[in-house]
């Protein structure tokens, strides 16, 4: 008696809904649940519902793509917590062109570093919704991306013929007329007045020279480097420091050094451990005012200043007060690799406690460096040269380099300053303080 009843009504429900759809010629497309049993659409379509209000049947409905499903958009990466926006450098593409999935499409240059857009999917570059010159910010659109497109040729050069075409024929050349002589007189007279006269001097022409925007980081630069002149009381104190027992141990041991660690020894990584020393014994100079507190900070972050091409970057070796010479050089090594490359982060210049500059790789004898914000003081190394130094009562020719030590007067005393450089001068000069830390 069930089974009858059942048979019944799943009888009568597929009657009724073939009425209903013999009655709605119309309608396009229906869910697949309200005809589980009698119907199925292989490829259901989009189209709009042409129903009583008062039909008992329910529509149900599920999203389908668009006729533009294939499309991706390439959009601004995150920056980093500090930066929030970015200046549009370049495109490396131009519509019509084929990318590969994770491929550079654009570059963005922040205060800090130059960030890269890569494309989300493979596919053609159907146009750029941003220019050059923008500035955007994280998940701004900068391109559309076709999955499914081909490549375009719309950027291939025009043929000849068809220049040929374009171009209209140069119109034919005007005979010369003999009145134009006496304006030519005139003029040059006027010049040779101009010339002869003493009170007006004689500008370049405008022709040669150019104007062309700053990049986004040398704005940085600049406006970091006033604020510090601005902000700091900025003093400098000098020493020399011999370099002939440093030169001699990196002279004896470097081919072991390398055979063990794997890295040049060069340098900087004895500066750094001088620079370490001297701020574990004056801890004044690893400190920072912030408003009416002096902050003092217990670890050591030295950074490296490192010039590129698109100016100067202060990466930072994090820790250094826990690091042995191959720690450091390695550090070192591969901070400058990155920023030669322009691949550093935001988080590998973020922070230090004190910078070390060495202009002597450029032929600096002797300068005065700035400050770099947050922090108090600067150590500026510089070229090596041999000068004549009384050394126990002989005059000797010797490896001298000058120190410069810039520090901010409001924080640091000249008595701290001067026995902080000290420091590095005697450990320098004699690298076995450090093993007896002495």
């Amino acid at each position: 008696m069930a089974s009858r009843l059942a048979t019944r009504l799943l009888f009568r429900r597929r009657t009724a809904v073939v009425s209903f759809l013999q009655s709605y010629r119309h309608a396009r497309h229906f869910s697949t649940q309200l005809l589980e049993g009698v119907l199925r659409f292989s490829k259901p379509t989009r189209g709009r519902y042409l129903l009583p209000n008062a039909s008992p049947y329910q529509i149900w409905n599920r999203s389908f793509a668009s006729e533009n499903g294939d499309l991706v958009e390439a959009v601004v990466p995150h920056m980093g917590e500090s930066v929030t926006d970015g200046t549009l450098a370049n495109f490396l593409k131009k519509p019509g062109d084929r990318v590969e999935a994770d491929e550079v499409i654009a570059q963005i240059e922040t205060d800090k570093v130059t960030i890269d857009v890569s494309s989300p999917e493979a596919g053609v570059i159907e146009k750029f919704t941003a220019s050059e010159g923008d500035t955007v910010t994280p998940g701004t659109i900068i391109a559309t991306i076709s999955k499914s497109a081909a490549p375009s040729e719309a950027h291939v050069a025009p043929s000849k013929e068809t220049s040929q075409k374009e171009t209209p024929p140069p119109p034919p050349p005007e005979k010369p007329k003999v009145e134009e002589k006496t304006p030519k007189v005139e003029s040059v007279k006027k010049q040779a007045s101009k010339l002869a006269s003493p009170s007006e001097p004689q500008l370049p022409p405008k022709e040669r020279e150019r104007r062309v925007s700053m990049p986004r980081l040398r704005k940085r630069i600049a406006n970091r480097l006033k604020d510090s002149q601005n902000t700091f009381a900025l003093l400098t104190t000098f020493n020399e420091v011999d370099m002939t027992n440093l030169m001699k141990l990196r002279s004896d041991y470097k081919d072991e050094f390398v055979k063990k660690h794997g890295v040049k020894l060069g340098l900087m990584s004895c500066f750094v451990k001088a620079a370490v020393s001297a701020l574990q014994n004056q801890p004044i100079v690893n400190a920072v005012i912030d408003g009416d507190d002096i902050i003092y900070r217990d670890y050591i972050d030295i950074s490296v200043a490192v010039g590129t091409s698109k100016g100067l970057v202060v990466p930072v070796i994090r820790d250094t007060e826990g690091m042995n010479f191959a720690d450091i050089e390695k550090g070192i090594n591969s901070l400058a690799k990155k920023a030669t490359e322009g691949a550093l982060s935001i988080d590998e210049m973020a922070g230090g406690t004190f910078t070390i500059s060495n202009g002597g790789v450029y032929g600096s004898l002797i300068s005065t460096p700035i400050i770099n914000p947050p922090q108090s003081a600067i150590l500026g190394m510089h070229s090596i040269v041999q000068r004549p130094v009384v050394v126990n009562g002989d005059i000797l020719a010797r490896p001298m380099m000058y120190l410069a030590l810039t520090y901010d007067h409001r924080l640091i005393d000249g008595r701290e300053a001067v026995l902080f450089l000290r420091r590095i001068k005697d450990v320098v000069e004699d690298p076995r303080r450090l093993l007896l830390d002495i």
